[in-house]
């Protein structure tokens, strides 16, 4: 999945989001509004990650949605 589509479809993805991380906010969705690096963050302060984890956490879920 690419920025793009996460950009685009990000309404409809917010719902799987929120499934998957369940710490975001609707304040941190706002916030993101599609945008990966964004969202990578708001995964790091969420969770307390680290950006290399925060990263594989996004591919994996994105590599998901593909399936």
């Amino acid at each position: 999945m690419n920025r793009n589509i996460i950009e685009g479809n990000w309404k409809q993805l917010k719902g799987h989001v929120k499934q998957r991380w369940g710490r975001l906010t609707d304040d941190d969705f706002d916030v993101i509004e599609g945008r990966r690096d964004v969202f990578a963050g708001k995964l790091q302060e969420r969770y307390g990650i680290s950006q290399d984890e925060a990263e594989r956490q996004l591919r994996e879920w994105e590599s998901e949605r593909l399936n």
